[in-house]
């Protein structure tokens, strides 16, 4: 009788622990899940979002106006911008005259298009977008230039706002 006895605390004691660390393994699992779903959200509500601003990018840049896309660009001034000619331009200051020099002061029209694939990843307040584009320009002396290009931007939540604190513009090389 003793030994029945001495037993079922034992038991008991064993019992409790197992149950213990189930409930613990399954809060856990409460927790990765609730993790992996907010996160899941998180990436399904970004990709509008920034399609948005893509699109919006590029019908700003279409208008042949920097003062159009300067809401697109953090200001700061040791950002660099990476550009199809010249190779680069160093802060907002440096662009605007850069790109008037290079690009807008010869256009008579312009047409910036963003294509399907678009790719947002965000981490926190930063994300990058990835996204074939293509150029047409109408220049003043009636030639047109099409170009395919490829775009890569580096963008920063600054308060309510996505600015663009980083951007790579480039074109395949012939026949590529």
């Amino acid at each position: 009788m003793f030994i029945a006895n001495n037993s079922l605390p034992v038991r008991s004691g064993r019992v409790l622990r197992v149950v213990f660390w189930l409930c613990v393994a399954f809060a856990l699992g409460v927790v990765l899940l609730t993790f992996v779903v907010a996160r899941a959200q998180q990436q399904g509500s970004d990709d509008p979002t920034f399609r948005k601003l893509t699109n919006d990018y590029c019908a700003a840049w279409s208008t042949g106006n920097t003062d159009a896309v300067a809401k697109f660009y953090a200001q700061d001034e040791d950002l660099i911008f990476y550009d199809v000619a010249p190779f680069s331009y160093h802060a907002w200051k440096e662009y605007v005259p850069g790109v008037h020099k290079t690009l807008l002061d010869g256009a008579a029209e312009m047409k910036l298009t963003a294509g399907d694939d678009l790719r947002a990843t965000r981490r926190g307040d930063v994300a990058w977008t990835t996204v074939p584009m293509h150029f047409r320009e109408k220049t003043k002396d009636g030639k047109v230039i099409e170009a395919d290009l490829r775009y890569t931007g580096i963008w920063e939540k600054r308060g309510s706002n996505w600015l663009l604190v980083h951007e790579h513009v480039s074109v395949p090389m012939a026949g590529n």
